[in-house]
């Protein structure tokens, strides 16, 4: 069963090796301001190609803003190190072998292949802002492919969340 996730909450642990090598973990993430976390379907996805290569040219927007970002699926890692290859990936972080348990635990939804060019079972889309003490500020999920929000229109929003003190919205279910 999927768990809705809520804002100002603590985000679920994840740590997942990364193409290249070494282990990415939320716990050890230190940014300026938030760490955003965009799981993606996998190698499959042409509309997830269309939408990692837009943020792997505003990664420079990202550091300027004070995000680190990394992009996570449940690719084994021939298909995430193939990805971050071929999609010309090579400013970002790519972290792979994301569990149906660590799918579930950040609220997403789960699908099962029904091509031949898709693994056994995939995650949704969905994007998170986590702040560095770990809290939930802003949760985006999807159940469809091209439902994702405008990656470097919320990066343009960072400064004035930062300096309104804007809290996150919808903590009360």
């Amino acid at each position: 069963m999927i768990q809705k996730l809520m804002p100002d909450s603590q985000a679920p642990a994840l740590s997942l090796p990364l193409v290249g090598g070494g282990i990415w973990s939320l716990a050890d993430q230190n940014p300026k301001n938030f760490t955003m976390v965009i799981f993606y379907r996998g190698l499959h996805c042409p509309v997830c190609k269309m939408y990692l290569s837009k943020l792997n040219n505003l990664t420079d927007m990202a550091a300027d803003a004070g995000v680190n970002v990394i992009a996570v699926s449940m690719d084994p890692e021939d298909r995430a190190t193939q990805t971050k290859s071929e999609w010309e990936l090579g400013n970002l972080d790519i972290a792979y072998d994301a569990t149906a348990e660590d799918v579930r635990n950040w609220g997403l939804y789960l699908s099962t292949a029904f091509k031949d060019a898709e693994i056994p079972q995939f995650a949704e889309p969905g994007l998170f802002w986590v702040r560095p003490d770990g809290r939930l500020y802003l949760i985006d999920i999807s159940n469809m492919p091209w439902s994702r929000p405008d990656v470097e229109f919320l990066l343009s929003k960072v400064q004035f969340a930062m300096g309104n003190s804007y809290p996150a919205r919808g903590t009360t279910a």
